[in-house]
């Protein structure tokens, strides 16, 4: 089998303005940058209002290893089959970070015969909108400093700023720093920190927004720090918010591109699932199901993360519902939840992974289980795939199939894009359509009117199975301050590990009677949520002993290599 970068450099691309011919998209909508890649036009929204939509269908995953379980080769592969199928259909998906491609995971453009292109613009600088988003966050941070040191007319204190610079690197060195050391010009001393870009509010935001006027609001509403005497400090009231939005004025326009069967792909937005809420953009949804019969997106991690999300917070900010879910599990990691295997991203497998073993899987599957239920709850039908690996038997995946069924999935199939494109999606494909025309009763897990606690509460006993939930002094502090304001009312936007059902990463399978422990919880007014910190979950990331990184470099041709 060829390297994913290899059978890319092979595949053969389709001028941009070919693919957005097959969606019925006049060129004059289209921004190109170079020949495959386009951004488009808001223009666009005026003419779509009274189109008719088509069916939706989102693609989330059991708690995956460190090594993923193939989601985005799923999402992208689905979309392929359901072309093949005679289904027009657009694959919607987020730009990655540039933390994991040269982290731990490395590229996000899915993989084998199931990917994205061009794979090496994705994975890297693209049409620059994630730097957009660095830059208006840092250019924010800049202002309010500067507001500091030059006279402090707002009246802020320095002990209550809130917004943290941000890169788009993983880097542990940067989580806690201070700022302003050196001479009386350099600045006013404090400790400050960073976060990786994608956890950005204003990432958060560029991917809730309806348009640029949207935006605009948003950002104004954005609460940077407090006063002295207890009130919010905004964007607006800083007199940054019109700028930030300036430096955001062709990020807000969704991405174009193709899949390697030259199926339309929108992509748009990159916020983390397990720190913010894990989905690409509204608009990019809303252009694509305008022009689509079938739109298949994805969300961030486990359904416990991007998929509550996807559901709590992106529905209730869209108004859209989707039409079925489909649940991706691979047998290793099934295996892996029985507590028996390690997986170390860059480390060989344990080699007892891939030898059949239904006693592993039989202890381990008890998280599709939970998964299961975690979408089901919300009355949409479920579809489980299973993205099979060549070390997998007929007799494993046999077991899986019997028993997702068991578990309330409508069906379970086995998919094979990554090694055989939208001919090992058929199956799913297949499946996918019966599930989207199944009756369904679509509900959000919790009203909005409730308290901030017992709208945690709810998260924490019906999604992740927690007995309960403890908060620290800070936390406590928090929640009474935020109901004070008036901001009680938000949703809950959890950022917790994706690798555990709970906040601890090492506990694996279906935990049980576990105390949720809430140590922060932060405001992102502008993008219309609360953010508890759950454990030791981290808003910047840090590089493995070996980043995937070290494989990438630059041939005697000027070609991209070891990207993957």
């Amino acid at each position: 089998m060829l390297s994913d970068i290899e059978i890319v450099s092979k595949a053969k691309k389709d001028p941009i303005e070919k693919i957005a011919g097959k969606l019925k998209i006049d060129k004059k909508y289209l921004i190109p940058y170079g020949q495959y890649i386009a951004k488009i036009d808001l223009s666009i929204l005026d003419k779509i209002q009274d189109n008719k939509i088509g069916k939706y269908i989102l693609v989330t995953a059991i708690t995956p290893t460190p090594l993923g379980e193939g989601k985005t080769v799923t999402t992208i592969g689905l979309s392929m089959a359901l072309n093949k199928l005679g289904k027009l259909t657009s694959t919607c998906i987020r730009q990655p970070s540039l933390g994991p491609v040269f982290g731990i995971k490395g590229g996000a453009a899915g993989g084998g015969y199931s990917q994205v292109l061009p794979m090496e613009d994705f994975n890297l600088n693209f049409t620059g909108d994630v730097h957009a988003v660095g830059l208006a966050h840092n250019l924010t941070a800049a202002f309010l400093d500067n507001s500091v040191f030059k006279g402090n007319i707002l009246n802020i204190n320095p002990d209550k700023i809130y917004w943290r610079r941000v890169v788009d690197v993983s880097d542990r060195f940067l989580r806690n720093v201070r700022i302003g050391l050196g001479t009386k010009e350099d600045g006013i001393p404090r400790d400050a920190g960073f976060d990786i870009t994608v956890a950005s509010e204003i990432m958060a935001i560029l991917a809730l927004s309806s348009g640029l006027q949207d935006l605009r609001q948003r950002i104004g509403r954005i609460v940077l720090a407090d006063t002295f005497d207890g009130k919010p400090v905004t964007a607006q009231d800083l007199k940054v918010a019109g700028s930030t939005t300036a430096l955001l004025k062709y990020a807000i326009k969704p991405n174009l591109i193709q899949t390697i069967e030259n199926t339309p792909c929108f992509v748009h937005a990159g916020p983390f699932a397990n720190i913010a809420h894990g989905n690409s953009s509204i608009l990019a949804d809303r252009i694509a199901l305008a022009f689509s019969d079938y739109v298949v997106t994805e969300a961030g991690f486990g359904a416990d993360c991007g998929a509550e999300k996807f559901f709590d917070i992106k529905c209730r900010e869209s108004g859209l519902i989707p039409d079925a879910a489909v649940i991706v599990c691979s047998i290793r990691a099934l295996k892996a939840h029985s507590g028996r295997f390690k997986i170390v991203a860059g480390m060989p497998l344990d080699t007892c992974l891939e030898k059949e073993d239904i006693k592993a899987i039989e202890e381990g599957i008890c998280n599709l289980e939970k998964q299961i239920e975690n979408v089901r709850v919300f009355g949409i039908p479920v579809v489980v795939a299973i993205n099979r690996f060549s070390c997998d038997t007929d007799k494993e995946i046999e077991f899986v199939k019997k028993k997702a069924k068991e578990f309330g999935a409508y069906d379970c199939c086995v998919s094979e894009v990554w090694r055989n494109g939208s001919k090992g999606g058929i199956d799913l494909a297949e499946a996918i359509i019966k599930a989207a025309n199944l009756p369904k009763k679509f509900n959000f897990l919790y009203p909005l009117d409730l308290p901030i606690k017992e709208k945690i509460k709810i998260i924490a006993t019906s999604i992740y199975g927690a007995k309960d939930v403890e908060y620290a002094d800070l936390a406590e502090s928090k929640i009474k301050l935020f109901t004070e304001r008036g901001w009680d009312k938000l949703p809950i936007c959890m950022a917790k590990t994706h690798l555990s059902l709970s906040h601890d990463p090492n506990l694996k399978g279906r935990p049980k009677d576990f105390i949720l422990p809430i140590r922060d919880i932060r405001a992102s007014i502008g993008a219309g949520f609360l953010y508890p910190l759950c454990g030791k979950m981290q808003t910047m990331p840090g590089l493995p002993s070996h980043p995937v990184g070290e494989n990438i470099d630059i041939d005697e041709k000027g070609n991209i290599i070891g990207l993957s």
